[in-house]
């Protein structure tokens, strides 16, 4: 079965026909490149039965390598007037994509789309950390999100303990989900260039997922901790509990927060939640 029932315009004809000249303030930087994309929508794995959400998609591009790739279906949610025109001519040409006008900050995602569900999207640079954490708290609800972001929000998320990059993204990413970098993309690969290179970030939700309290005292924990990364533990946590909390858990007061594994981390949060935090 085709997956375009006609051929639709290049790209940059559907650049130029929707005046689609990237907005700053809307984080836009397109994708361009036919091979570059279908190397994106084949990192997300295997697509078949999965609706797929997309999220800014501009002219289309990855729109179409996602539906070329097997995708049962796209969401393409668009804030920008311009893209939605252009993505609504787009799916003119096919039954398997569908347009939500509107701020993803603000979608409801899982009760727009029917599972299984996925996200693959090129996020825009000024909402992308926002945007995953909102996801983070839903992570039961995806199959996936192959997301992509600049390279230093990236190396973020994927931060081992230690590491300066180390924080609290890398923490609730990597308790919540199994994260792998799929690719670095330099800044020339996109139209206009951005300053930074970016990269492709996989997150497959745990089958296991904390229930609301749990998450809550998590956060909680990750933001007193690196909100004073520099403190020892005994200072940072001084409002959860401080060395007492540490001891329950079995971690030195002396350690600061970037040396602690995500595993230790749980084991403060139950330590927390033991405690009445």
């Amino acid at each position: 079965m085709p997956v375009f029932s006609t051929t639709p315009p290049p790209l940059r004809d559907v650049i130029s026909t929707f005046n689609l000249r990237a907005d700053k303030s809307l984080g836009q930087h397109f994708l361009l490149e036919p091979g570059l994309l279908a190397r994106i929508a084949a990192a997300a794995g295997d697509l078949a039965g999965l609706n797929v959400v997309e999220i800014g998609p501009g002219p289309g591009g990855l729109t179409r390598a996602l539906l070329d790739a097997g995708a049962a279906h796209v969401t393409a949610i668009e804030f920008d007037p311009r893209a939605v025109a252009a993505i609504t001519a787009l799916a003119g040409h096919t039954d398997r994509l569908s347009i939500i006008e509107g701020d993803a900050m603000k979608a409801d995602i899982p009760a727009l789309v029917p599972a299984p569900r996925a996200i693959v999207a090129n996020l825009p640079y000024n909402i992308g950390t926002l945007l995953l954490v909102r996801w983070l708290h839903q992570a039961a609800a995806y199959h996936s999100m192959t997301l992509m972001f600049q390279l230093e929000v990236a190396e973020r998320i994927c931060a081992a303990p230690g590491s300066s990059a180390y924080g609290r993204i890398s923490v609730l990413s990597q308790w919540l989900c199994e994260v792998s970098m799929q690719m670095h993309i330099p800044a020339g690969a996109f139209a206009p260039p951005p300053k930074v290179d970016s990269a492709l970030v996989r997150l497959v939700p745990r089958a296991a997922q904390p229930s609301a309290a749990e998450l809550r005292a998590m956060e909680r924990l990750t933001a007193a901790a690196f909100g004073q990364r520099r403190k020892m533990l005994r200072g940072a946590l001084k409002g959860l509990g401080g060395e007492k909390l540490l001891e329950t858990a079995g971690i030195d007061p002396a350690r600061r927060a970037e040396t602690l594994s995500v595993a230790e981390f749980e084991e403060l949060m139950r330590a927390l939640l033991a405690r009445g935090g």
